[in-house]
């Protein structure tokens, strides 16, 4: 369990996140959508304390554990991924299963002897992730995990998810895909302007992009309507006659 309750955090001035309150219990994937620089990412280093923040953070564990993967993932030059994956465990104080390595990588065909900087993006977001199932986690952040993810790695990914919820696991995660949340969430925390502004549960999903264009892109799109209505008009009397498109 994790309980958010009015958390706050500025850099200087400049608010980053107001009032959040959140309250996620096991068994149960959340997810956590909004714009670049809506404090996502903000809200992750909170909730793994890598920074100082306003407010309570409380865990139904004094000691919990939580796996993180952060929206830009980085690891020591000529590390390999199998040399990752052991300094990760080794931090946990536990030693590297080889057999369960190698199953697992079944799912995620990793080149697991190459070193990790070599690593494209997806494949970096898949080597945190089977090293994150390797600890054995209770809580999993992940911070746009689906970012750079090919199609099958996504499916993957969603379906791990979905066993560690049968675990009774607990998953916050934030993605700019909403139909990647939808899919699998049973909640979803709109952060708007510095707070939670909304919580959507499943029944109530087919709102969130509607209620995004009324919140922040409504008059952008309107204008851009208008202009688009504008410029065909100049090309209808430039050719004298309607534009029309022709189908096969």
């Amino acid at each position: 369990m994790i309980q958010i309750n009015n958390l706050c955090k500025s850099y200087g001035k400049k608010p980053v996140l107001e009032e959040v309150s959140m309250c996620l219990t096991e068994g149960h994937i959340y997810g956590l959508v909004g714009a670049n620089g809506s404090g996502k990412t903000t809200l992750f280093s909170c909730l793994t304390h890598q920074t100082d923040y306003q407010g309570e953070v409380l865990t139904g564990h004094p000691y919990p554990r939580i796996g993180y993967m952060p929206t830009s993932v980085f690891f020591y030059p000529y590390m390999k991924g199998c040399e990752y994956i052991e300094f990760c465990l080794a931090a946990r104080g536990e030693k590297m299963d080889k057999n369960l390595v190698a199953s697992l990588n079944r799912l995620f065909d990793l080149p697991l002897h190459e070193y990790a900087t070599a690593y494209s993006t997806g494949m970096k977001k898949k080597l945190v992730f089977l090293t994150l199932l390797m600890q054995r986690n209770d809580i999993f952040l992940l911070d746009e995990p689906f970012n750079g993810l090919d199609l099958d790695a996504c499916v993957v990914l969603k379906q791990l998810l979905l066993k560690l919820r049968e675990q009774k696991k607990l998953i916050l995660l934030s993605s700019h895909i909403i139909s990647s949340l939808t899919d699998i969430c049973d909640e979803i925390h709109y952060l708007h302007q510095h707070t939670i502004l909304r919580t959507y549960n499943q029944s109530m999903f087919d709102y969130i992009e509607q209620d995004i264009v009324d919140d922040r892109l409504g008059q952008k799109l309107e204008e851009v309507t208008k202009v688009l209505k504008i410029e065909k008009t100049k090309v209808d009397e430039v050719l004298g006659c309607e534009i029309q498109v022709t189908q096969d």
